[in-house]
Parts: structure tokens; sequence; C-alpha cells
């Protein structure tokens, strides 16, 4: 029973954070399309740097579970995806120094190399997380005694590619209409505007991304045996459409949050169809790290799942009063200058 809780929530957790951490990576990664001028460059800055940071709190607490609940999927995933984590974790500093340190100078030069980092430190873990998240859907080659027998080139195959390409387009959507949002004038015009051109190739990545897992997943194996999982895909769906039904009536924000219900439920979509497995193995179903054999004991679940009952309400609490704080009027003036 405790191992059903944790799964859902370690699903829960990586939705939240690909929902949230989504807008900034997506924002970061359009700065050449969007900003015109040094203002409109500052204005991005200040869309995203408020949140940033509270936003990964969310990725150190989705990793932290899977840690304390399912140690030995923790071991052999970042021993399998050990090369692409790292780059991940070397990208979101890199974005991070880049926010902090862009305003330390008014060079033009050192704000471009600070610029060039952002972009490369948002891209790149959009892209990472997407081929990691397909790879984990497809299944890794582990072996009985839980070692990876694969190699790095061999995680951009194509549906690993395929998923790298969905989570930049769905970030990159989530982002331009999060700016949408949060800026004002021509800036907020573009935004809208780039969030209405990448919306058709969110939908059709999308559709070929759940067509293949047809064919290099057994994730439909869940879906044939229990059909009521087959509103997750629907709603994943539904929520696409409606973003670009919101964003032609000028509904920006209710487009964002349709955009950001369409990245949850693509999560809830990999997560359900995993069940019970965490690592499936691509060589050998027995090897495979499902919620049974991988999990903590029954005593540390327990302790945990009331250590999460009190603390996980106190981050979304805080979380909820930064959002409300820094999207009132006004907030802009008490940020800090990037």
């Amino acid at each position: 029973m405790l191992e059903n809780i944790w799964f859902a929530l370690w699903g829960l957790l990586w939705a939240v954070y690909f929902l949230l951490d989504g807008f900034d990576l997506g924002l970061g990664s359009l700065l050449p399309f969007l900003a015109k001028s040094e203002d409109d460059r500052q204005a991005i800055h200040r869309a995203m740097g408020p949140f940033w940071d509270g936003n990964e709190v969310w990725l150190i607490t989705a990793g932290g579970v899977t840690f304390a609940a399912f140690p030995a999927a923790y071991a052999a995933m970042f021993s399998a995806l050990y090369s692409p984590l790292l780059l991940l974790l070397f990208a979101l500093i890199l974005r991070g120094v880049a926010l902090e340190y862009r305003g330390q100078s008014d060079a033009p030069g050192w704000r471009r190399l600070w610029d060039a980092c952002l972009v490369l430190g948002s891209f790149l873990p959009a892209l990472l997380l997407g081929v990691a998240f397909a790879n984990l859907l497809a299944g890794i080659p582990l072996a009985g005694d839980g070692t990876w027998q694969g190699s790095l080139p061999g995680l951009l195959n194509p549906y690993g590619l395929l998923g790298g390409a969905l989570f930049v387009l769905l970030f990159c959507q989530h982002g331009a209409l999060w700016l949408a949002n949060r800026a004002t004038g021509e800036l907020a015009a573009r935004a809208r505007a780039l969030a209405g051109r990448l919306w058709p190739f969110v939908l059709l990545v999308a559709a070929v991304f759940l067509a293949a897992s047809a064919v290099f997943t057994n994730l439909y194996a869940n879906y044939l045996a229990q059909p009521v999982l087959w509103l997750l895909p629907l709603f994943a769906v539904l929520a696409l459409v409606l973003t670009r039904v919101y964003l032609a009536r000028g509904r920006t924000g209710l487009a964002w949050v349709a955009s950001a219900k369409a990245i949850a439920f693509c999560t809830f979509f990999g997560a359900a169809g995993l069940y019970p497995n965490i690592l499936p193995s691509s060589l050998d179903p027995a090897a495979s790290l499902t919620i049974h054999n991988a999990a903590s004991s029954q005593l540390t679940l327990a302790i945990m799942l009331g250590v999460a009952l009190v603390m996980v309400p106190i981050v979304i609490v805080y979380q909820a009063w930064a959002y409300r704080f820094f999207l009132r009027p006004g907030a802009e003036a008490e940020e800090e200058p990037y």
C-alpha cells in the first residue's frame, strides 16, 4: 500500500516540477527569438527571476523522494543516466549563474555572454529531461544485478530524441505563454504570436510521441488492462486544444493554465504506463526495478509519509505566497535588477 502511495507522489512531484520550471526553461530557450532590445531582455529576466530557484525545489524534492522511497531505482538511474544527469546539473548551475551575474555589469559583451549561457542552460535541461524521460518509458539496458549495460549514444535513440523534442516544444510554448502574461506592449504581443506558431508543432510531436510509445514501449499494456487510464492521454490532448482555444480568444492566463495541465497529464501518462515498474529493463523484464523490489522498508516509507504530509504543504504555501506577491501589480519595482 505504501509503495503505491509513494509511486503516486513520485509521479506527482515530477509533474509539478515540469510544469513550474518548464516555463523558466522554455522562456530562457526563447530569449534570442523574443528579445529585440535590452529592455526586452531585462523584461524576460524579470519574468523568470523571482521564480526559477523556487521552482527547482520541486526537482530536489522529486529526486529526494526517488532516493528515499526507491533507493535501488535511484542507484540504478543515476548509474545508467550518469552522463546526461551530470550535464543536466551543470546546465542548471549555468542557468542560475547567468541569471545572477548578468546584472553585475552594464558592459554589452558581459551581458551577451550571460544571455548566451542562459539560453544554453535552459535549452539543454529541457532536451535532456525529455531524452531521459523517454528512455525510462522505453526501458534501459539493466542486467539482473542492477548494472547498466548501455552507453550514452544509445540514449540518443529515435524515441529518446522524440521525447527531447516534445519537452523542448512543450516548455517553449509554456514559457511564451508565461511571458505573454508577465510582459506588456510589443513584447507581450510577440510572445503570444510565438506561442500560437509553436502550438501546431507541439500537437504534432505529442501525437507522434503517443503513437511511437506503442512501438517503442510497453506502456499501453496497463491502458488495455485498465481502460479508465485512457482518460490521461485524452486529457493531455484536450488541454493542448484548450491552450489554442484560449490563446485565440486572448485569454493568455487560461492558456498558460491549460498548457500546465497538458504537461502534467503527459507526465501522468508515462507514470501510469510504467506502473508498477520504475525502471523497466530492456534486456530482461525480470531485471526491471519495480515499486516492490526497489522500495525502502515499510517503516521508512511510513516515517517519510508523515514528514511529507507536514513539509510539502509548507512548500506549497510558501510558493503560492511568492507567486501571488511577484505577480501583483508593481512587484517588478521591488525585484532585483537583472
